[in-house]
């Protein structure tokens, strides 16, 4: 009787408390209720792999995958922009060519996976998609552009991208490019900010209604960035430079250009984004993780070297304190209407604590503990970044977008 009682009490602390179970999984009902979006998915690294299916659960020990429909209804993920990377490569016609056809087809893989399961994704190319989706029991499936390299020198394929469904672009990654300086310590600036070509390129994101993503770019080209552009601004996957000293994060004063511009970041879920520096023994295993695999026996070959290697190579990784702290020190810096989150995952994201697409309520609750209230998290989840997509949208020329879903 006195455990009956017990654990009714139990179930009633849980109930007052508004978390609500979901697989297993606490989930506050605030995070259930709140449209959930990650601004920066890279699981479309393994959409060709042969065996692997985002509809089936996989496991981050057995795959070393973080994202698929099963963990993303546990963590109440309700979508995000999936990533068309691009790795930077020569720059020549050869070059251009090769990355504009990934690109082309990487694109085509995201489409494909919406259309074989329509039961459970939908492609979304507008800001007031997304919560029509969410409401109809899908998962939103916006899509990114990561480094405008394939893009080469001709701007016009950015509408080719963007008939596609590319909402959001960024114009540079690892390495400098024909449209910016990229972030990267191990390249001197070139263009010191954005190219005269790169400029056009603001240009024309501008007139196609697509939202800018200046998570790698450079300071200056930042700047240029902030300057040249007619519409808010998003990085996308990048973390604060005040408490983690890595050339990816972004400084205070450009911080508050970028909220005053009406933009958002996206506080980046990675290790060394978040204070605790990658160790030189797992360097093997960082290069393991980008080398492509046909099918899921060698994805889970290349998971079992990974461990290996971590296991003989034992280091510390950040935690969820760590990110709490980064969210906490940005919103106190520019305001709740400026602050998400990405897990970057798989793309090199994860910490302990928020390490796959079922980990996202764990973000809500530490939230919730340090006093951010319903609203805030609305906001924080989706509300902030498809404001302003719906803002880089509206501020399109009308005649550049006729005919594009």
């Amino acid at each position: 009787m006195q455990k009956s009682a017990i654990i009714l009490g139990a179930i009633a602390l849980v109930a007052s408390s508004g978390v609500v179970a979901r697989n297993g999984a606490s989930m506050p009902s605030v995070h259930r209720d709140a449209i959930v979006l990650d601004t920066h998915i890279d699981t479309p690294a393994v959409l060709n792999v042969a065996g692997w299916s985002i509809i089936n659960r996989h496991s981050l020990s057995v795959d070393g995958t973080q994202v698929d429909l099963p963990r993303m209804q546990d963590g109440g993920l309700d979508g995000g922009f999936f990533v068309v990377f691009t790795e930077q490569g020569p720059r020549t016609p050869a070059g251009y060519g090769m990355a504009r056809d990934a690109a082309l087809i990487r694109a085509l893989e995201i489409r494909d996976m919406v259309a074989r399961h329509k039961q459970a994704f939908e492609l979304a190319t507008r800001a007031d998609d997304a919560e029509a989706i969410v409401k109809s029991g899908k998962r939103v499936v916006f899509m990114s552009m990561e480094n405008s390299y394939p893009i080469g020198r001709d701007l016009s394929l950015m509408r080719t991208f963007r008939a596609l469904g590319v909402t959001m672009m960024g114009p540079v990654h690892v390495g400098n490019n024909d449209l910016a300086d990229s972030s990267n310590p191990d390249n001197e600036p070139e263009w010191h900010g954005l190219s005269p070509l790169g400029r056009q390129w603001v240009a024309e994101a501008n007139r196609l209604g697509i939202l800018i993503d200046a998570s790698h770019a450079s300071p200056e080209a930042l700047d240029d960035i902030l300057a040249l552009s007619n519409a808010p601004v998003i990085l996308s996957h990048s973390s604060l430079k005040s408490l983690a000293d890595n050339p990816r994060n972004i400084d205070d004063g450009r911080l508050r250009a970028l909220a005053a511009k009406g933009g958002v970041i996206q506080i980046n879920a990675v290790s060394s984004h978040l204070g605790v520096p990658n160790s030189p023994g797992r360097a093997p295993a960082r290069a393991l993780l980008g080398q492509p695999v046909a099918n899921i026996a060698e994805l889970q070959a290349q998971r079992a070297a990974v461990l290996k290697i971590e296991r003989e190579n034992p280091a510390p990784r950040a935690n969820l304190d760590l990110l709490v702290a980064q969210i906490r020190y940005a919103v106190a810096l520019v305001g709740i209407d400026h602050v998400g989150l990405s897990g970057d995952f798989d793309g090199g994201g994860g910490i302990d604590g928020f390490d796959e697409a079922s980990d996202y309520p764990k973000v809500t609750q530490r939230l919730l503990a340090a006093g951010f209230t319903a609203e805030d998290l609305r906001k924080f989840w989706g509300g902030n970044v498809l404001r302003v997509l719906r803002e880089a949208q509206a501020r399109a020329e009308p005649s550049a977008v006729t005919g594009m879903p």
